[in-house]
Formats: structure tokens, C-alpha cells, sequence
């Protein structure tokens, strides 16, 4: 890139980060907001996917969840990187999509793993437990070596643990990965949020490798958090699907 385009790059760096590389207050919270998905949306999709799939045992609903995610993560950094390629969106714009484009990110992640949880049988209501477990999921193997050690649960499966964690230890646990996941996870959509910005189509390049390579270490994750499905829809969750309004039996 030539002078003037580096100049443009750094000038639309400073719409959405600090002096310092740090992302402004207005997109953490964006960012924090994005990984709180309402139960009702994530019965929608597994009620959905059923539909899709009449047959399917909770493992291959899990799997189905894995591949939609991934693709749905995949492309959406590669369409956001392509815009980069048109000469009437310029990077300050380019950055802005990318911003949306994290956000994005983190909806699809919560989206996946909240409907993970429920396939599994875990159902977290208090949106402080199901922030801090997509919030520990993203962190990788920081997330789960932190989660483990809280719930004592030595290299076993932890998400099931969070239900009955006192109120005053998910407090300390969710500030503790909150912390992580603002300093770690930022980051790293921060670098990609960059990259995805750039010029001449090397931008669809980074954004769809990125955040497929991302994708990959979430399902990873989620995989060491859950455990093996069970061998049938949890009762609970069948019980509520079978209450929504326009479920079909």
C-alpha cells in the first residue's frame, strides 16, 4: 500500500481503536453484548434443525450445529473482506463492516455454543453463567484450563458444573474470564478486524482463513467443555420445544 492508503488505514484503525491498539469502549461493550444470546432464539434453531433433520440423535444435531457454524462464521469474514475490493467502499468503511463483522463473530458463537449447551442438557437461564461459558469457550485452552480448575474437574468436561456454582463463585469465575476474554479474544478479532480491511481482495483472504481457522478452535473447545451428547433430546428440552407455538410433532 502506498503512503496515502496507510494513512486512510490508520486514520479509520482510530474509529474503532485507542491510541494504544486497545478497541474503544463502545465496541467491547458491543462485543460483551454479542455473546448474550436469549434462550427462545437458541430453541428456534435447534427446533429448526429438527425440522431439517427429523431423524437426527443429539450427536448428529451437534454435529449439523458445528458445520452451520463454521460456515456461517467462514463466510462472513470472507464477504466482509471482499467489500475491500470495491473501489466505492473505502477502508474507512471497509473497518466499519469489519467492526459489525466481529460483532457477528461472537453472535454466531453464542448462538453456537448456548445450543450446544441445550442439546446437552444444559440450561442456563442467569445470562452471567451462559456469558462466562461462550465468553471461556472463545479463550481455547486458557478458558478451559480456568474452568476446569473451578469446577474441579481435572480434564473432564466442565460446562454441566456451571449450573450449580454458587452466585458468589460464577461472580469471581465470570470477572476473572471476563477479563481474559476482553484482553485475549479481543485481540485477536482485533488483528482480524484489520485484516479484513485491507485492499486488493488480500482482505477476503484473511477474513475467511481467520475466521475459519477461529471457528475451528471454538468447536475444539466446545467439544472438551460438553463432553459426548446423550443418546436422546434431554426431556426438558424436548418438553419445551413441544410447548413452543408453532412446533410441528
Amino acid at each position: 500500500m502506498g503512503f496515502a492508503s496507510n494513512r486512510a488505514f490508520k486514520v479509520a484503525g482510530g474509529a474503532v481503536f485507542e491510541k494504544d491498539g486497545t478497541p474503544k469502549a463502545s465496541l467491547l461493550k458491543a462485543m460483551e453484548r454479542a455473546v448474550e444470546v436469549q434462550r427462545p432464539l437458541v430453541l428456534a434453531n435447534i427446533r429448526r434443525l429438527q425440522r431439517k433433520h427429523p431423524d437426527a440423535t443429539p450427536a448428529e444435531l451437534v454435529s449439523i450445529v458445528e458445520k452451520h457454524y463454521l460456515a456461517t462464521v467462514t463466510g462472513g469474514g470472507a464477504a466482509v473482506g471482499a467489500t475491500a475490493v470495491v473501489p466505492a467502499i473505502g477502508t474507512m468503511a471497509a473497518l466499519g463492516l469489519s467492526a459489525a463483522a466481529t460483532v457477528g463473530f461472537l453472535e454466531a458463537t453464542a448462538l453456537f455454543a448456548q445450543s450446544v449447551a441445550e442439546l446437552h442438557g444444559i440450561q442456563l437461564q442467569d445470562p452471567e453463567r451462559s456469558r462466562t461459558m461462550v465468553m471461556a469457550i472463545m479463550l481455547g485452552e486458557e478458558g478451559t484450563a480456568m474452568m476446569q480448575a473451578v469446577a474441579g474437574r481435572g480434564a473432564k468436561p466442565w460446562a454441566k458444573s456451571l449450573g450449580g456454582m454458587s452466585s458468589g463463585l460464577m461472580g469471581s469465575v465470570g470477572s476473572g474470564i471476563r477479563r481474559q476474554f476482553t484482553k485475549r479474544v479481543v485481540a485477536r478479532q482485533g488483528t482480524a478486524m484489520l485484516g479484513r480491511a485491507l485492499p486488493l481482495g488480500i482482505g477476503a483472504v484473511i477474513g475467511g482463513a481467520g475466521n475459519h481457522a477461529m471457528g475451528k478452535g471454538v468447536i475444539k473447545t466446545a467439544r472438551k467443555a460438553f463432553g459426548p451428547a446423550p443418546q436422546t433430546i434431554p426431556g426438558e428440552l424436548a418438553e419445551d420445544l413441544r410447548q413452543l407455538p408453532d412446533h410441528k410433532s
